[in-house]
């Protein structure tokens, strides 16, 4: 996995860039890039990916605090139901 992949538009690397950002506007930031993450990366591995390459030198940085954060918060990717027991919610014939 590398940075054009998960960071595609550099969402992330800009926001460390820019003076003066806040936990705020670095939560929108993080929102936005999360949509756009392809569905086949994992975001957890991704999340990681980011914070080595843009927050290991800047921990106080508010975007490293968001990352931090969303990398223990990121859920792990849904595993798809299949058959019956993803068309009956409780696995009981009614």
């Amino acid at each position: 996995m590398t940075l054009d992949e998960i960071d595609s538009n550099q969402l992330i690397r800009e926001a460390y860039r820019i003076e003066g950002i806040g936990l705020p506007e670095c939560r929108s930031i993080f929102l936005d890039w999360a949509v756009k993450l392809p569905v086949e990366i994992d975001p957890r591995e991704a999340i990681a990916v980011l914070l080595d390459a843009y927050g290991a030198e800047v921990t106080d940085h508010p975007m490293s605090a968001i990352l931090r954060a969303g990398l223990e918060k990121a859920a792990p990717r849904p595993r798809r139901r299949g058959g019956r027991s993803a068309r009956v919610a409780d696995g009981r014939d009614r």
